[in-house]
């Protein structure tokens, strides 16, 4: 009988650390709700401690000119093919091979897209419609720069047509250069962060200043996935937003 008890105990003992391990091994739940933006800290502490977080409100005001340094070069014109999913956060699209960006001698490669149902940038106090975010990676450095392409109500979109119809498909056609404005020439940027958790910082932001546009029913189609996955504006603290 004792055999039995201490097997059973042994036994209990290797299912709790079985468990206490597998916990671990998992990230903390985070959403736009219950487990909204303000307890992000408890998944990442950057979240709620970092000093050069995102989003921002642009202030167009206070904006000073554009280094040299910073200028930015679009190479997004790729036909490729993608996956588009709903990762339970936003509408996602990940490209087999995507285009690129140069900034600051390096290239950064697509890595991927995704939406938000209104923007997290506002400009003056003002978010737009929707947001496209562009996720590039170094791959020396592995330092993420993301462009951030705004879109108004206005002429539909054939690209948005594409990939709201396809949530859930593999191998979709498609050309990331197609989400950008006509203008591309223009735009704003800073350092800030991943606008989700872990809220890594030292990431380059370009915002483009000319919208594109979609009609008023392929941003309800967006918005039927998600309406409120934008997290709210931060301190801008001593940085300065530079705009061309």
């Amino acid at each position: 009988m004792k055999k039995i008890l201490i097997a059973a105990a042994a036994a209990a003992m290797l299912l709790s650390v079985a468990q206490a391990e597998s916990h671990a091994g998992h990230a903390k739940h985070w959403d736009y709700s219950k487990s909204g933006p303000a307890t992000w800290g408890e998944v990442s502490k950057t979240c709620a401690i970092g000093k050069s977080q995102s989003p921002v409100d642009i202030v167009t005001t206070a904006t000073t000119k554009l280094e040299d340094g910073n200028a930015l070069t679009l190479n997004e014109d790729v036909k490729t093919t993608a996956k588009v999913i709903d990762n339970g956060h936003s509408i996602k699209v990940t490209p087999k091979k995507g285009g690129s960006i140069t900034l600051k001698g390096g290239d950064f490669d697509l890595l991927q897209f995704h939406f938000h149902g209104k923007s997290e940038h506002t400009v003056n106090g003002k978010p737009y419609d929707m947001v496209a975010h562009m996720v590039h990676q170094n791959p020396k450095t592995k330092q993420l720069a993301v462009v951030a392409v705004f879109f108004k109500e206005g002429k539909k979109n054939p690209i948005l047509d594409t990939i709201i119809s396809a949530v859930g498909k593999e191998d979709v056609t498609l050309n990331p250069k197609d989400l950008l404005p006509a203008d591309t020439a223009h735009y704003y940027h800073y350092v800030g962060s991943l606008t989700t958790p872990p809220c890594s910082e030292n990431v380059e932001w370009y915002l483009m200043k000319e919208p594109a546009e979609a009609s008023k029913e392929q941003i309800e189609a967006f918005r039927k996935y998600y309406l409120d996955n934008e997290r709210p504006v931060q301190k801008l603290n001593d940085r300065k937003i530079q705009a061309n």
